[in-house]
């Protein structure tokens, strides 16, 4: 159904059909708070009312020219502005590939010297943006994800962060990377990145997930023939992940963690060490998100016993949306089990409310 979906919606958006009233009441309600913030606005107050927080995600991608990279920024900025007026927003996100030509950050991956002097006069103002919507967030106060995203810009993306971090957290973390554990280099890579945070004095945040693009990644390595990023299996994934929680976890005094996981384990490892720690479970640089519309088992119970909980809530028009909607279609089919575990734990409670 679902790969039958995404072609059937792909090709009716294309031919203007008059489906949007149906993507709207159907998958666009269940993962997105509305077309607009002014839209998210219910949802956020009704997370709120449980102590959980709103991640204002604006989820437009595929755009390629320089005034809608400029209107995009101005969007993610008003996200940090509606932030800082909201107790129940703690933090902001933007994807680099939302204001920058894929292709650039592409060719810069290995070394900025390999571009043109056009090319570099366009990754400087890539550059300019991204530092535009960091000293937004420094200003108000409001720490900022920045998204991972495939390989081959991953490093172009590492780069620029580490400038904005070096540049921004030096009194606490307000520039947040994305780390990927599905990757098999990426607990070594957040091991050095926090030595080097400790050592040039400022604080490293950090958003550990495992990932979102393990399809992809695998048939490109296939196709051009050098060995796939990607772990070996699923158990390999999941005891990075949760080493990676041990580290920054032992490293608290320079590090602040958002834990991206939909995963119970791993989330119940995170509570026993805070607690074999002796953190507070209220400490604001630990804090656990999950997606709207996703495993809210483990959203609103973990708010309940004390912790700190967010919501990544994507927003923005129907159309510019369905990227990430279909990416939400497939990670829900391709993760094993996780659709039809939700669904029981939902038959289960209204099974026990004698619903």
């Amino acid at each position: 159904m679902v790969k039958l979906g995404k072609v059937a919606t792909t090709a009716a958006l294309n031919l203007r059909l008059p489906i949007k009233g149906l993507i709207k009441k159907t998958i666009f309600a269940q993962f997105c708070g509305g077309e607009t913030i002014a839209d998210c606005k219910s949802t956020i107050d009704l997370l709120g009312q449980y102590g959980i927080g709103t991640i204002l995600d604006y989820s437009v991608e595929g755009k390629t020219s320089e005034e809608d990279f400029d209107a995009t920024v101005k969007e993610i900025i008003s996200t940090i502005e509606t932030a800082s007026k909201s107790k129940n927003i703690p933090f902001a996100v933007f994807k680099i590939t939302g204001i920058s030509r894929f292709s650039i950050l592409e060719k810069a991956n290995e070394s900025i010297d390999n571009l043109t002097e056009k090319e570099r006069s366009e990754y400087d103002s890539i550059v300019a943006r991204i530092n535009k919507i960091c000293l937004a967030a420094f200003e108000n106060q409001i720490p900022v994800f920045i998204d991972a995203e495939e390989t081959w810009i991953q490093d172009t993306i590492d780069r620029i962060t580490h400038q904005m971090m070096q540049t921004y957290n030096r009194e606490n973390a307000i520039i947040f990377n994305t780390v990927q554990l599905y990757r098999h280099d990426r607990l070594s890579f957040l091991s050095n990145a926090i030595d080097v945070a400790r050592k040039d004095g400022y604080h490293y945040g950090v958003k550990l997930v495992r990932g979102a693009y393990m399809e992809k990644e695998r048939a490109r390595a296939k196709e051009k023939g050098y060995p796939s990023p990607i772990q070996p299996d699923k158990i390999a994934s999941d005891n990075d992940f949760d080493k990676a929680l041990e580290l920054v976890v032992n490293n608290i005094d320079v590090v602040s963690v958002c834990a991206g996981s939909h995963n119970e384990k791993s989330s119940l490892l995170l509570t026993e060490l805070v607690k074999k720690n002796n953190i507070e479970k209220s400490d604001k640089r630990i804090y656990f998100a999950q997606l709207l519309g996703m495993s809210d088992h483990i959203s609103y119970n973990l708010t309940h016993a004390g912790y700190n909980v967010a919501k990544y809530v994507p927003y923005g028009p129907v159309k510019e949306v369905m990227p990430y909607l279909l990416r939400r279609a497939d990670e829900n089919t391709s993760v094993a089990g996780q659709t039809s575990r939700e669904l029981s734990l939902i038959m289960k409670e209204k099974k026990r409310r004698g619903i």
